[in-house]
C-alpha cells in the first residue's frame, strides 16, 4: 500500500507539472495584458516597459515559468495584475464556494441515481426500468444552463421559495445543487443499471442466494458494493470536470466559484489569477483521484491495490 501511495504521489506531482506548463504557455496566447489595462488610451513605450518591468513580464518567458515554479513550491501563486492582492488568498476565499457546491451536487446525485439505478436493474423490463431509464435519457439531454434557469422562473420568481442568485447560506446551495446534481444523476443512473445487471448475473449471486441470505443482503452487501467500483471511478473523474466545469452554473446563479473567477481573469489577462485557479484546482483533482484509487481494496477487499500480492 505504501509503495502504491508513493507512486501515486510521484505521478501527481509530474501530472501538476504539466499542467502548470500547457496553463503557464496558454494564458500567455490570449495577448498582453500590459496593452489592456491601458484600454483605449495611448500609454507611451517608458510607461509600457516599466509597467512590464513591475510584474516581471520584461523577462525571458523560460525564466518567468522557473520564477512561477519557484513561488509554487512555497504556495505563492503570485499577485493578481487587476486587483493587486495575494492569488492564494483569492483562491481560498472562492474555493469553500466551489467545494460546497461540486460535493453537494455529487451527494444529490448519488441520491437520486443510487436508488434509480438498483431498483431498474431488480425490475428489468418493467415499467420501473422504463421509468428510469426514461429519467436518465431525460438528465443526458437536458442542458444545465436551461435547468437552471427553469428553477429560478419557478422556485424563486413564481413561487419565490429560494433565492435566485449569491452565496449567503444554505438555502442558496439549494437550486445550484439540484441543477447540477439532476445532470450528473442521470449519467450516475445508467451506471448503476448496468453494473447491477452484470453483477446480478454473476454465480457467486446465485450461490449467496442458495444459502438463504435475504435478498436485501444480497443485492445491496453483494451485488451494488461490487457495482459502486465502475460508478466511484466515474465520480472521481467527474469531480475533477465539477471543480472546473460548474462555470456556466456559476454564471446563471451569480456564484462567486473558482471557476467564475478564471473565466473573469482570461477576459482580463490576468495571468497569475488564471494559474493559481487552475493549479489549485489540480492539486484538488488528483488528490481526489488519490483517494478513490485507495477505497478500491475498501469497497472489494478482492482487490489489491497497487497489484502486489
Amino acid at each position: 500500500m505504501l509503495n502504491f501511495i508513493i507512486r501515486r504521489v510521484i505521478h501527481s506531482i509530474y501530472v501538476v507539472l504539466a499542467i502548470s506548463l500547457i496553463v503557464f504557455f496558454a494564458v500567455r496566447l490570449t495577448g498582453d495584458p500590459v496593452a489592456l489595462m491601458f484600454g483605449a488610451g495611448e500609454p507611451t513605450k517608458e510607461a509600457i516597459e516599466e509597467i512590464q518591468r513591475s510584474l516581471g513580464l520584461d523577462q525571458p518567458i523560460h525564466i518567468q515559468y522557473v520564477s512561477f515554479l519557484r513561488d509554487l513550491v512555497t504556495l505563492d501563486l503570485g499577485i493578481s495584475y487587476r486587483s493587486g492582492e495575494s492569488v492564494t488568498n483569492l483562491v481560498l476565499e472562492r474555493m469553500p464556494a466551489t467545494l460546497a457546491l461540486t460535493f453537494s451536487g455529487i451527494f444529490v446525485a448519488l441520491l437520486i441515481a443510487f436508488p434509480v439505478g438498483i431498483f431498474s436493474a431488480i425490475k428489468r423490463g418493467t415499467m420501473v426500468d422504463f421509468g428510469g431509464r426514461a429519467f436518465s435519457l431525460f438528465g443526458i439531454s437536458f442542458p444545465n444552463f436551461w435547468l437552471g434557469i427553469m428553477f429560478i422562473l419557478v422556485f424563486s420568481v413564481h413561487l419565490q421559495w429560494l433565492p435566485a442568485s449569491g452565496f449567503n447560506g444554505i438555502e442558496y446551495l439549494v437550486l445550484p445543487a439540484l441543477t447540477l446534481g439532476l445532470i450528473l444523476s442521470g449519467i450516475l443512473a445508467r451506471l448503476v443499471r448496468s453494473s447491477m445487471l452484470e453483477v446480478l448475473n454473476k454465480q457467486y449471486i446465485n450461490t449467496a442466494r442458495s444459502k438463504g441470505i435475504s435478498e436485501y443482503n444480497v443485492i445491496i452487501k453483494h451485488g451494488f458494493r461490487t457495482a459502486l467500483i465502475p460508478t466511484i471511478t466515474y465520480i472521481g473523474i467527474q469531480f475533477g470536470s465539477l471543480l472546473g466545469g460548474t462555470v456556466i452554473i456559476e454564471q446563471v446563479f451569480s456564484w462567486p466559484g473558482v471557476g467564475r473567477m478564471i473565466v473573469d481573469a482570461i477576459s482580463q489577462r490576468d495571468f497569475p489569477v488564471v494559474q493559481g485557479g487552475v493549479i489549485m484546482l489540480a492539486f484538488l483533482m488528483v488528490a481526489v483521484n488519490l483517494i478513490i484509487d485507495l477505497s478500491y481494496a475498501i469497497i472489494d477487499p478482492r482487490i489489491k491495490v497497487g497489484g502486489g500480492n
